[in-house]
């Protein structure tokens, strides 16, 4: 496959563009070769002919190039077209490649140069907070109270698998390693081999599943990413930081950061509709865990031991180590002079000892003899400090500052745990579950059939005692045993590994008082909360999903807040309080524009409420990869909430796709978790960068979202046959069937949009190109609110988007989804409805709709099209859309011929590999 670099007409590319053409045409090159190489001249000359006639279709709107490329690809055969999809698939894969590489030489380009500082580090966050007053002593304060923390989640966006995704890592490295290094013509020869040995392996590699995934797989495959990026990015992170602090002022010198960026995870904890998360399967994700990141420090260890050469005679060593030289096992006549490497051997066979008494697994490499292990995570950082201690005061402060410094930091950050794994579980389930125990316990009392009032007043009397209400000797259904035996698990993780490992208890659908007391009845029954001396050893978290929901959490806070009993425990945990907020389902329940309102109106009560209550707040945020899910770039979104909503701590969901977009490489996962880190302190310190609205601001907002509410609501809920249309128009049942994840796509056997999840919703509405829920409801919602306060009105909209960061960030999000949609192509899915009648009642509205947002959009931007003001993203669909578009049109060929009932499992297959590629070219598609 070739790849033209003539640039639009009429546009010359700038030179910094220069090595990313370079890079994608050298790929489309080798990928080309392949083809031809695997599967004939005529498959490759197909491919070829498709693609430039994509090209043609892009640039010249030529009705010609139209008709010959429809009459190609309607024309493939079974064999032949599942070719082209992964001749096109493999072509997006590769030039997400060459952008991201492209991102990191432009990155260093500016570092080389000395440019100043960029938006999103924390260089420039840390002087934006000088600049605005805030001294030193102010930082410190942040810093101690901080905490950022990116929560990766499990949720099936990811259609990778970890095998393709392998062989992509190979030509990242090949492709990195010819940008920075100049290669010998022999050099470049076995970069030119390795090139192509990485692509002939992307072909010849089952690009899907045989399987669905298992917890387990998902477990392993985000323990991954702790292996590309977390272990080794986030202890240089917190050095440079450092670095620069103590560069800027003394104050800083011999000062270490408390660890204020952490990782969160689900991935073996989240039972929300998911009942192959057990206790057994938790217990197990906390083992990978833990044996992932004692395996990190039994490498670091042994590499820092054969770094440290020192010999006594030449080097000082103090009393502590001494001490542990002489426990050490390591008793070779010829290191009996290496006081550090003989200490570091004890060290390494204490943390083998670990291992082996946390998980039952053994080190890589046998310690040179038994020690014992380490009681906790602090002991083992308490003998690396004595090795720090040991060289600074005797003038080796540069030896410590290097590969210990960052282990030191590893083990403050991760512990033996390495992340937090949060449990979730929906607010039904609890329900059931309590009902269940008061009624073995006390026969008659009925608690799911009471109101809240009186469940709250059960829940609290049950409490107050130490006495347990469940019973060994009782008979409970499977689902309260195993909800009973969750929470004893994580008491033992706490027993095992330290409190840290888990923190959060998060409850799905919260809407009540009970929905929390519920769980801190169910840690009672577990131990994870003592009566007698108010002490609770988790957070209870409710999660705040729908349009109804947002609007009650800060009455339901208010009233939980208002109870002695809670706050008694809340004052054994800080007197701090997460609530989470849901983007997914408040989306699907209400629409992209009153969602993102709901969601900032939510924040703004909880935190006037939680104020008023002397409660410190956090706010964890549910953002999926798309906007239709809360999804954008991080940044801005979290600059974008409301005064007083971040406080220094925020949370995050990492999901899907985007976890490996954003953490795959090492250099890109640091700048991702700095942006991160910056936005939470410039949202702190500064808050004018959140924005004061006027009234008039809020009161506009009001009127916008109520008008797309009703577009929304009247299209998707009560509109006659919408549901019927968006399982015939879209891809949901063939999503259903890949293998991506463990968790059912509905939460129930119907096809109704309520009991839908959220990501299958919104990733069927991407795969059609039409995008729905990133935008539908705002023309609407526009042209009404014109048509009240007249034409005049748009300057205020103007002055919105122009001074209000929530508004603006809502806007640029609408015009990225609605750059990445194609109304031509989403008018074909709607030709796969049976019913004309029910298609030609609902398309009309769609597409209005669509031309009516892009229409207010670029008339309150001020744009001339969309992505004006994001040229990155404009080019980069501009290159990768010519080739996504055909993938469209062969998976709408596919499903004609598999829903008129042809049964070759080729048709299926071909189906299922399109849906691969073009979420490869969306890139952030669920």
């Amino acid at each position: 496959m070739k790849h033209s670099t003539q640039s639009p007409p009429g546009e010359t590319a700038p030179d910094k563009d220069h090595p990313l053409r370079e890079d994608i045409r050298l790929l489309g090159r080798v990928l080309g070769e392949t083809l031809r190489q695997q599967e004939g001249d005529d498959a490759f000359d197909t491919v070829e002919r498709i693609r430039q006639l994509a090209i043609r279709l892009h640039r010249e709107e030529s009705a010609e190039a139209r008709l010959e490329l429809a009459a190609i690809l309607d024309g493939l055969d079974r064999e032949r077209a599942n070719q082209v999809v992964r001749a096109f698939s493999y072509f997006s894969h590769l030039a997400n490649i060459a952008e991201d590489l492209h991102h990191i030489r432009r990155s260093r380009a500016h570092l080389i140069a000395g440019s100043a500082p960029r938006e999103g580090s924390l260089q420039l966050a840390l002087q934006r907070a000088r600049d605005g007053g805030h001294d030193e002593a102010a930082l410190r304060e942040f810093f101690d109270g901080a905490l950022v923390s990116p929560v990766l989640t499990a949720h099936p966006t990811e259609v990778q698998r970890k095998s393709i995704f392998n062989a992509q890592m190979k030509v990242a490295a090949l492709l990195d390693e010819r940008s920075r290094m100049q290669l010998t013509p022999e050099e470049l020869d076995d970069s030119d081999a390795g090139l192509r040995r990485a692509v002939l392996t992307l072909w010849q590699t089952r690009m899907l599943r045989l399987k669905r995934l298992s917890v387990a797989d998902e477990v392993a495959n985000g323990l991954s990413f702790y292996d590309y990026t977390f272990l080794k990015a986030l202890p240089r992170l917190y050095g440079r930081l450092e670095d620069d602090l103590a560069t800027a002022d003394p104050f800083w010198a011999k000062q270490e950061l408390p660890c204020f960026l952490r990782m969160g995870s689900w991935i073996g904890g989240d039972r929300d509709g998911n009942p192959f998360v057990t206790a057994d399967v938790l217990r197990s994700a906390l083992r990978m865990q833990s044996t992932r990141v004692i395996d990190h420090y039994l490498e670091e260890v042994h590499r820092i031991g054969a770094e440290m050469s020192l010999a006594s005679g030449l080097v000082g060593t103090s009393e502590d180590l001494i001490r542990l030289v002489q426990r050490s096992p390591d008793r070779s006549p010829h290191r009996e002079d290496e006081p550090y490497r003989r200490a570091l051997a004890g060290v390494y066979a204490r943390l083998a000892a670990t291992a082996r008494a946390l998980d039952n697994h053994e080190a890589l490499r046998h310690a040179l003899g038994e020690m014992p292990p380490y009681d906790s995570a602090a002991d083992f950082l308490a003998e690396l400090d004595i090795v720090r201690d040991s060289l600074d005061a005797n003038g080796s402060h540069l030896i410590a500052n290097g590969r210990l410094r960052r282990l030191r930091r590893a083990v403050k950050v991760f512990g033996f745990h390495l992340a937090a794994l949060d449990l979730r579980q929906n607010s039904d389930v609890h329900v059931r579950t309590v009902h269940e125990l008061f009624e073995a316990a006390r026969p008659g009392v009925d608690y799911a059939g009471r109101a809240e009032e009186g469940r709250i007043a059960l829940l609290l009397g049950e409490l107050a005692t130490p006495r347990l209400l469940s019973s060994p000797f009782v008979d409970y259904s499977d689902e309260t045993g195993g909800e009973l035996e969750i929470f004893r698990a994580a008491r033992e993780a706490h027993e095992r590994y330290g409190r840290a490992a888990i923190e959060n208890v998060i409850i799905s659908k919260a809407d009540g008082v009970s929905d929390v007391l519920e769980v801190a009845l169910l840690a009672k029954e577990a131990g994870l909360l003592r009566p007698r001396e108010g002490e609770l050893d988790i957070n209870i978290v409710p999660l705040f999903e729908t349009i109804d929901d947002l609007r009650r959490a800060s009455a339901t806070m208010d009233a939980l807040f208002a109870l002695p009993a809670y706050r008694r425990l809340l004052e054994s945990r800080g007197m701090r309080q997460e609530v989470m907020l849901g983007y997914s389902d408040s989306n699907k329940d209400g629409g992209f524009l009153t969602s993102g309102w709901e969601l900032y109106k939510a924040q703004n009560a909880l935190v006037e409420v939680a104020k008023r209550h002397g409660v410190r707040l956090r706010l964890f945020h549910g953002r999926g990869g798309t906007v239709g899910r809360g999804g954008g770039p991080s940044y801005d979104a979290i600059l974008a909430q409301p005064p007083g909503a971040v406080q220094g701590a925020i949370r995050i969901t990492e999901q899907g796709e985007v976890i490996a977009s954003k953490y795959s490489n090492p250099e890109v996962g640091r700048r991702n978790l700095e942006i991160l880190a910056a936005a939470t302190l410039e949202a702190t310190l500064l808050p004018h960068a959140s924005g004061m609205t006027r009234p008039e601001c809020l009161e506009a907002m009001e009127q916008l979202s109520a008008h797309a509410f009703k577009a929304y609501r009247d299209l998707v809920y009560e509109t006659p046959g919408f549901v019927q249309y968006f399982w015939e128009s879209t891809v949901i049942n063939e999503i259903a069937e890949l293998n991506i994840g463990s968790r059912p796509s509905s939460r129930k056997k119907t096809q109704a949009i309520e009991d839908l999840r959220a990501i299958p919703w919104v990733f069927s509405w991407s795969q059609c190109r039409l995008m729905l829920p990133g935008w539908y409801g705002f023309g609407s919602a526009v042209q009404a609110f014109l048509a009240e306060r007249g034409e005049a009105a748009i300057e205020l909209l103007r002055q919105m988007h122009r001074d209000w960061p929530f508004f603006r960030t809502l806007l640029a999000n609408m015009d990225m989804v609605l750059s990445k949609s194609d109304i031509g192509i989403a008018a074909r899915y709607a030709d796969l409805v049976a019913d004309p009648k029910l298609r030609d009642a609902i398309f009309p509205r769609l597409k209005a709709e669509w031309q009516a947002s892009i229409d207010a959009l670029l008339t309150i931007t001020g744009q001339r099209e969309l992505l004006d003001a994001n040229p990155l993203l404009k080019r980069s669909i501009r290159n990768r859309f010519p080739y996504l578009d055909p993938l469209n049109h062969i998976q709408i060929e596919l499903l004609k011929r598999h829903r008129a009932g042809e049964t070759d499992e080729r048709v299926k297959r071909g189906i299922h590999l399109t849906i691969n590629g073009v979420a490869a070219g969306l890139r952030n598609s669920g």
